[in-house]
């Protein structure tokens, strides 16, 4: 029994000694491989530097205190992190590794003047912890260039190369300073962040609880201070290997497109500065966010943003500025984005925007309602159609040059930036008075370029306003009675290659409480070089137009009225005797028209019978009687109207 007890403690002794000696070896090779790591970097150019190392072997812990390291080249980032402690450490193979969990305390990165716009920042994280990550034992060289997209593709790739369940931190905050560059300088702590499935480069979700903002703003004459709050922020699939692509050289050939985001949305958010401005969002949302690597270029345009940042840009700087940043907006492609219920509270008075929306190159503006010094000013929808930023950016880069005129081939060129443009619902007051504006419709659509001209266009104009009486033009329609002017325009035109057809079909004009006027006209053996700049091309093809048909009519809703009643003003006669007297002055001086043009007769007694009768409609067709040039019909409408109108057969009449 005796040996049996010294046996047992002699084996007790032993595996007591074996298993502090198995810990001992374990510790020294994790001390080992962390050492072996830090080697690696300092191997680099780059210094690290660390604390103690301790190896628990029941629990597989591994400790790792005061971490600090500088990347290789100029001292641009330093990182120190107080503590990482790795619970359940097992290997995965040769360079990888997993744990149950990593707890990283006292994170903190310094950016020392990145770039030449010499901006300081830093990043400081109180306590991070990550479960069930699995990843490399070392992270690879940070980059020597101190370029800003280097850095960038650097610190995303680490993303790429690991993987972890669920990462936490209950702050982040994210600080800045241009020093004496623009910009000002200030912090952003996100309070509440989770990132959920982090594996291959892709996160299915990320999230703020809060994000609180402090800026000191730089502006000349009075510095301002903007302070905010935005609530639950939250990011959906976002994926890293996009963004990595489209900062990776070697991808400038790639012409697909990579989705770097499914959804980004917040909810409420406030701001306001120290000189009284406040901006109250509801909320936020964008959603399928796309890049073209081959476009989007991020490199090219930090290089190019941070040149000119450092000094006041020439202006051959300024266009490659606008030429980058419409790369920049021509690779990436965004589904949709909303901004909801928006109010700028000012010391004049609170605006407030039902919403903001963009959706496929539409950009819409909705539920608008702000204070002017004559009034509330209302809108139910401005709209941008088929809007393109990339080409926006280009235009500005041609007009980059201080005092010179643009061409008109550049300001044509702003048909290219979109397709149409929409205002509707609007009311505010006309001028000083009391009455107000209505618009109902202002609707410009344009399209079928030829080079930067179009060859289709339509305008509708819906619009009530008051007349004025401080304009003599006007004064006629007050004494008339006549205190407001609805008008109803609908304009078309459209040019057709194949036929080499032009028709301007219809042209409407409503003066609601006055008269309706339509017209039709077409155009045939239309060139498609008329559609250019030069003024020497388009004189040249436009001999090569002919005239087609030309028809007119007009609804008189009050116009015949007030033309007598003023004309009855002038005469000092009575109002039958002045419709009498206009009637004969027609019929007159038609006379003198239709003894060269027999056809003339027929329009002159259709007018004269429109006058005779309130509340007609005349109707007037023009026919080629054969080829009629349009450049020789316009110098004949300027130096002979008689011979111009013989040009064409005459159908007229009227009717109730």
């Amino acid at each position: 029994m005796k040996r049996i007890l010294i046996g047992l403690i002699v084996a007790a002794v032993l595996a007591a000694g074996g298993w502090f000696g198995f810990n001992l070896y374990v510790q020294h090779r994790a001390t080992s491989e962390v050492e072996a790591a830090f080697e690696r970097l300092r191997a680099g150019g780059g210094k690290a530097s660390h604390g103690k190392i301790t190896f628990e072997l029941a629990t597989r812990t591994l400790t790792i205190e005061d971490i600090a390291i500088i990347p290789a080249g100029q001292p641009q980032a330093q990182i120190k992190i107080a503590s990482i402690k790795g619970t359940g450490v097992r290997l995965i193979d040769d360079i990888r590794f997993s744990a149950d969990s990593i707890d990283i305390t006292g994170i903190d990165v310094v950016l020392d003047q990145v770039g030449q716009a010499r901006v300081n920042g830093s990043y400081k994280i109180p306590q991070l912890t990550m479960r069930d990550y699995a990843g490399p034992f070392h992270s690879g060289a940070a980059p020597a260039s101190g370029s800003l997209a280097d850095l960038y593709r650097y610190m995303l790739g680490q993303y790429a190369s690991v993987a972890a369940s669920s990462l936490t931190a209950p702050t982040l905050t994210m600080s800045f300073d241009s020093g004496r560059g623009p910009g000002g300088g200030g912090e952003i702590t996100y309070s509440g962040l989770t990132i959920q499935n982090l594996k291959n480069g892709k996160i299915d979700a990320m999230k703020a609880d809060r994000a609180t903002i402090s800026v000191d703003v730089k502006q000349p004459g009075k510095p301002d201070k903007l302070t905010g709050e935005v609530s639950n922020v939250i990011v959906n699939d976002f994926d890293v290997t996009a963004i990595v692509a489209a900062l990776d050289p070697k991808t400038s050939s790639d012409e697909t497109y990579h989705r770097v985001y499914r959804q980004i949305l917040t909810g409420p958010y406030a701001l306001k500065t120290a000189q009284g401005l406040r901006i109250d969002i509801d909320g936020f949302v964008m959603e399928d966010i796309d890049v073209q690597p081959s476009k989007f270029r991020l490199d090219e345009r930090f290089d190019a943003l941070s040149q000119l940042q450092s000094a006041v840009p020439t202006p051959a700087q300024s266009r490659e500025m606008l030429e980058k940043i419409a790369g920049i907006y021509e690779g990436v492609r965004i589904g949709k984005a909303e901004i909801t219920k928006i109010s700028i509270g000012t010391p004049q008075g609170t605006a407030k925007i039902n919403g903001i929306r963009y959706r496929e190159g539409d950009f819409a503006v909705e539920g608008v309602e702000t204070p002017t010094p004559q009034g509330q000013f209302k809108m139910d929808r401005f709209a941008l159609k088929s809007f393109s930023a990339a080409t926006l950016m280009r235009l500005g880069a041609g007009l980059s040059n201080p005092g010179q005129t643009p061409s008109s081939e550049q300001m044509l060129g702003l048909f290219r930036v979109l397709e149409g443009a929409e205002i509707k619902g609007v009311v505010f007051p006309y001028k000083n008075t009391r009455q107000l504006v209505t618009i109902d419709t202002i609707s410009l659509n344009w399209g079928q370029l030829v080079g930067s001209i179009p060859s289709k266009a339509n305008v509708i104009v819906k619009m009530v306003m008051p007349t004025d009486p401080t304009n003599p033009a006007q004064r006629p329609l007050i004494m008339a009675g006549i205190d407001k002017l609805a008008i109803d325009l609908d304009l078309g035109a459209a040019w057709t290659e194949s036929s080499g057809a032009f028709a301007l079909t219809p042209a409407t004009i409503d003066l609601g409480n006055l008269a309706r006027a339509q017209a039709r006209l077409a155009l045939v053996n239309v060139p498609r070089g008329l559609f250019t700049t030069d003024p020497a091309q388009a004189m040249g093809k436009a001999a090569q137009v002919d005239t087609g048909a030309i028809e007119l009519s007009l609804r008189d809703s009050g116009v015949v009225d007030l033309v007598v009643a003023q004309f009855a003003r002038i005469q000092n006669v009575s109002r039958d005797a002045a419709r009498s007297a206009i009637v004969e002055m027609i019929r007159a001086q038609g006379e003198k028209i239709a003894a060269s043009n027999p056809d003339a007769k027929v329009a002159v007694d259709a007018l004269a019978g429109f006058v005779e009768t309130s509340g007609q409609t005349l109707a007037i067709k023009l026919t080629p009687r054969a080829k009629v040039p349009l450049m020789q019909l316009m110098q004949l409408i300027q130096t002979a109207p008689e011979n111009a109108l013989a040009q064409f057969r005459i159908e007229a009449s009227t009717g109730l």
